[in-house]
């Protein structure tokens, strides 16, 4: 049952990084159609610098979960280093813990202002005024994926499951490499 919860979390995430993805790549063209239009045809440019900002931080919160889920978060691992596996093993789920409880304040802030912008109507203050529900909503996307990650890094580390490999694609696992990274890490 552990290791379904983590294969769908992992597929969830994997979902999310596709489309954080395309939102950066999104993001590039639009700063190269933003450059096009400045320089060489001299016109004003009005949704571009928004779109570029808010689907890059987009990006970034809803691209999260994938990177927790393969070990890529940056980590400072001079204690793990000098202490046994046990100590080792029990730190890292401390450490769990403690970004799971950042993840769920976040969510509860991260929807907050999302329902306040989506209620309130707000809107950006650029001419182009986009209402801001839209880019407020990957915060409890975001974060709330993040939760459900680390509840399966948590649920793993308990039961003694590797989630970088429980959470594999089984046609197109990249597990080996995800593991062989993580080892050379730490």
């Amino acid at each position: 049952m552990v290791k379904v919860y983590i294969r769908a979390v992992g597929n969830l995430s994997r979902a999310l990084a596709a489309l954080a993805t395309g939102l950066m790549i999104m993001a590039m063209l639009v700063v190269c159609q933003m450059i096009l239009m400045r320089y060489a045809f001299r016109l004003p440019t009005i949704w571009q610098t928004d779109f570029v900002v808010f689907s890059a931080t987009a990006a970034m919160f809803l691209g999260a979960p994938y990177v927790l889920m393969k070990g890529g978060h940056v980590g400072v691992d001079v204690i793990e280093l000098i202490v046994k596996d046990r100590v080792r093993s029990r730190l890292r789920l401390v450490a769990s813990f403690i970004g799971l409880a950042f993840c769920l304040i976040m969510l509860a802030a991260g929807w907050v202002q999302f329902h306040e912008a989506w209620a309130g109507n707000w809107r950006h203050s650029s001419v182009w005024a986009p209402p801001l529900w839209i880019p407020l909503s990957a915060l409890p996307l975001g974060f709330g994926m993040l939760s459900l990650q680390y509840t399966a890094e948590i649920a793993g580390q308990f039961s003694g499951i590797n989630t970088v490999t429980a959470s594999a694609d089984p046609v197109h696992s990249d597990a080996p490499h995800a593991e062989r990274t993580r080892e050379t890490v730490q």
